[in-house]
């Protein structure tokens, strides 16, 4: 079996990559859409369906698709749509504890599993001019949450509860174990790694 990665993120890609798995990437195009009223939860599952649906699959492929959004008080904040609301979802997250949830759908055709991960992320209390520079490095603008813990973002978390990759864009432990399942007992698409 092949694994396809149903997502343009490099983030996701160098996760999968950091797991051991080989795999290509297939992207439609898919215009996001959710009814109103979801949980975050609900949200991410539901579009991480949308992905890999979009997705074409042959019979020896199995289609990985995912999405991932921060949440504050139930509210998801998305990638931001300028340096502003980049600036203005930073100011909300500042001193708080707020989630990450990733919804994974995988599927080789006979098996579907579709499930959501959620982390919890505590900011230390950020001043303007921190916010400011940071947006002025360009980082926060494809991000969920106008921030990226791989990157200089993580100079904003004072701790975190849960999965650190699931921040990141995919829960790797749990999805690898999915996977391997998926993939058949040798893992074929793995590169050496036996989880």
């Amino acid at each position: 079996m092949k694994l396809i990665l149903a997502s343009n993120s490099p983030r996701r890609a160098e996760i999968l990559t950091q797991g051991g798995f080989s795999f290509q990437k297939r992207v439609a195009d898919t215009e996001e859409r959710l009814p109103p009223g979801l949980s975050p939860a609900e949200a991410v599952e539901r579009l991480a369906v949308q992905k890999g649906m979009a997705v074409p699959r042959n019979a020896d492929e199995v289609i990985l698709a995912a999405d991932t959004v921060v949440a504050l008080d139930g509210q998801i904040l998305g990638k931001p749509r300028d340096s502003a609301h980049a600036a203005e979802m930073l100011r909300l997250l500042s001193g708080r504890r707020h989630s990450v949830f990733t919804g994974v759908y995988i599927t080789n055709g006979e098996k579907t599993v579709l499930f959501h991960e959620k982390t919890a992320v505590c900011f230390f209390p950020l001043t303007d001019e921190e916010i400011a520079a940071y947006v002025q490095t360009g980082e926060p603008m494809d991000k969920a949450g106008a921030y990226g813990i791989q990157g200089r973002g993580a100079l904003f978390v004072e701790k975190i509860d849960g999965d650190y990759c699931n921040v990141v864009g995919l829960p790797l432990a749990r999805t690898a174990r999915y996977l391997r399942d998926m993939l058949g007992e040798n893992g074929k698409s793995q590169r050496g790694v036996q989880i």
